[in-house]
């Protein structure tokens, strides 16, 4: 039992068992997620500093009025400013708190004016991405190596956290999410942009965005989903806008480039080899519709 006590304080000791330790929120990249965090900051030190204050009272009063001191126990029924105190102090506290989250939430739920509109959609075991006004859509699946999943190989940085298909969001411009769900309920999670949404069939929730930093965000599904729940990662890619403007042509142009292969005939050989390179990445390549 020593020696297994040992291992695991030793374990627990070792940098990569504290590389990923957090014990707060992120700040994010976004003003909204700032905004939480402030939030979530304010209400933290307005709870420490009750917690240091009843239990500082408490603790006094165990102290300096215990038994072996002589202390002879009070008698009353009631004391009306003491009710009037302990009523008014926790309304003017809640008050203090609900009027800074009430602006946080509101900010949060406002989806309105947005510049871009993406349809988000949560299958066994990927993510579907619609944009309403370019008619752009495709799949993003997982695209980490199965040999570092089964071990076989040693696991990259963003080790199940990477996909074939990443969404593409402008720079700067307010992007509105209709978050939903094919099959089961799901979660569309990044926590840079403090946006975590159950994707639930039948019905569709709204969230947004605008993030001024260009970047590569990641984030997971967080709503159990079946076997492979940990194995559908979310992957944003953040560009400027002349570059986001291209990447829109691109997809256009594969659009219309399969489109055209649609139309055109294969011999068994050719279906047998686009087969092998489907079965071989272990998904359907880009649907585009």
């Amino acid at each position: 039992m020593t020696k297994a006590m040992m291992a695991l304080g030793l374990s627990l000791a070792s940098s990569s068992a504290l590389a990923d330790w957090q014990v707060n929120l992120n700040q994010g990249v976004t003003e909204i997620s700032r905004d939480i965090f402030d939030l979530h900051m304010l209400i933290f030190w307005i709870c420490v500093v009750i917690g240091v204050g009843v239990f500082g009272v408490m603790f006094y009063s165990i102290f300096m009025h215990r038994k072996s001191k002589g202390a002879q126990a009070a008698h009353f029924h009631e004391n009306t400013t003491v009710e009037v105190v302990w009523t008014v102090i926790p309304f003017v506290i809640l008050i203090g708190m609900a009027i800074p989250a009430t602006g946080t939430l509101m900010d949060m739920y406002d989806t309105s004016e947005a510049d871009v509109d993406i349809q988000i959609t949560g299958y066994q075991w990927k993510w579907r991405y619609q944009y309403l006004d370019e008619e752009i859509d495709f799949f993003s699946n997982l695209s980490t190596p199965r040999e570092e999943i089964y071990n076989e190989a040693g696991k990259n940085p963003n080790y199940l956290l990477e996909v074939d298909n990443p969404l593409v969001i402008p720079a700067g411009k307010k992007v509105r999410f209709l978050i939903t769900a094919n099959d089961v309920i799901h979660s569309w999670w990044v926590p840079h942009f403090a946006v975590k949404k159950d994707a639930i069939p039948g019905f569709i929730n709204e969230s947004w965005v605008r993030v001024d930093e260009p970047g590569v965000y990641r984030g997971q599904c967080t709503e159990l989903c079946g076997k492979d729940h940990g194995f559908m990662p979310v992957v944003v890619e953040v560009k400027p806008q002349a570059e986001y403007d291209a990447w829109v042509a691109a997809q256009r142009a594969k659009k219309a480039a399969l489109a055209e292969a649609a139309s055109q005939s294969y011999s068994v050989d050719e279906l047998i080899a686009m087969g092998e390179g489907v079965l071989s990445t272990g998904h359907a390549p880009p649907v585009m519709r």
